[in-house]
């Protein structure tokens, strides 16, 4: 159906950084299945993980436990502020879920009558009904009303906005650490701290949403590492299974008793063939050595898109957390993207003005270098850059 302004190329197969379409072209990918291929393409670990998984035991249902969901859960919760996970197929599920927590926990501990979430101006939250009412861009809302009832839009970063709403009816409060779709933007250290300040005296429910900027991303495990700041609920996914379709919400034990038998569910949610897969992300990138790496190969990445931006004044900011960045353009973004595709580099927008650069965690420093030499030619026929 007609529901992606695809782009015209065929894509066949990949290996690390590339990929390549059926006419043979190879491309590097900075796209990465928009923050999907954390590991990149075929990885021979996560390749390895698959493989054996799936000549043991590839699906059994939640009517019984298996392994991999085991150790994956196990991983997850280790040194986090989490104690339960719950396994589902994708984002948008995850924030299903996280907001059905939520609300029962509020019922359960507050009124039943305080059902009333709180969702950041400019966030997006997925394509369901649930997550599409907590997205809070009216574009995506264009021909699906009525929408879920009792979601309110207040400013992000703007405390004040947060504090005007009527409190003692909130349920929960969702946060994306960075926002995506909506442009790249990272939250505000202090707004953060409020807003958990406020959560803890009126026993509202803290929500993140890391399903794009978390598993590593950031430069860290969960991208509120890198904040100081812990919600009680985070959902994730993307780069969490690899490629392969997982979604998780990690809550804490208190919140998480909130779900009884019967309350929630998901037939294919934490298979152990997607576990598989999830397990060897984890396991992978919840490494400080994989970490660390990332964080370098951020600052490189960052310090080349500065040297970019003093040539060319079209490019008004550069935000985000380690290989999760965002380039801001005076200019609509859509002929840059499709330029460099058609130079070999894969990028993904967010909104007509802002790109995003979302590489495979193990990047190399040349396969940045290439991707930026790509993008300076092209911005370079594009636009007018600064006379040295």
């Amino acid at each position: 159906m007609s529901t992606y302004a695809t782009q015209p190329m065929v894509l066949t197969e990949g290996q690390g950084s590339y990929v390549q379409d059926v006419d043979g072209k190879k491309y590097l990918d900075f796209a990465s299945g928009i923050a999907v291929n954390s590991l990149g393409h075929c990885n021979p670990i996560y390749i390895e993980a698959l493989t054996a998984q799936l000549q043991k035991l590839s699906h059994c249902s939640n009517l019984y436990y298996n392994q991999p969901a085991i150790a994956l859960a196990e991983k997850l919760v280790a040194g986090s502020p989490f104690d339960k996970a719950f396994f589902c197929n994708s984002g948008a599920e995850a924030i299903e879920a996280a907001l059905k927590l939520s609300r029962k926990y509020a019922k359960l501990h507050k009124d039943e009558l305080c059902t009333t979430i709180l969702t950041m101006s400019n966030s997006f939250h997925g394509r369901t009904y649930g997550a599409l009412s907590a997205t809070a861009q009216t574009k995506y809302h264009q021909g699906y009303h009525p929408l879920v009832p009792e979601f309110q839009t207040v400013e992000f970063n703007n405390i004040d906005s947060v504090l005007a709403a009527n409190l003692n009816s909130v349920a929960a409060i969702i946060i994306e650490p960075v926002q995506g779709e909506g442009g790249v933007h990272v939250v505000d250290v202090a707004f953060l701290k409020h807003v958990r300040k406020v959560c803890d005296e009126h026993n509202i429910v803290l929500i993140y949403d890391e399903i794009q900027c978390g598993v590593g991303r950031s430069g860290e495990f969960f991208a509120f590492e890198q904040l100081g700041v812990a919600p009680d609920i985070v959902a994730m996914a993307k780069g969490l299974g690899g490629g392969f379709p997982i979604g998780t919400i990690l809550a804490t034990a208190e919140v998480a008793a909130a779900f009884s038998p019967g309350d929630h569910g998901s037939t294919f949610g934490g298979n152990p063939l997607a576990a598989s897969a999830a397990l060897a992300c984890v396991e992978t990138i919840k490494n400080e050595n994989f970490l660390q790496s990332v964080q370098a190969k951020s600052k490189k990445l960052k310090s080349a898109l500065q040297d970019l931006q003093s040539k060319f004044p079209a490019i008004k900011a550069i935000r985000g957390l380690g290989l999760m960045l965002g380039l801001e353009l005076e200019v609509p973004v859509k002929p840059v993207i499709q330029k460099c595709a058609e130079h070999g580099l894969l990028l993904v927008g967010a909104g007509d003005h802002v790109i995003r650069l979302l590489p495979p965690l193990t990047v190399s420093e040349q396969e940045i270098d290439e991707a930026v030499a790509v993008l300076a030619a092209v911005l370079t026929a594009i636009l007018a850059p600064v006379s040295p």
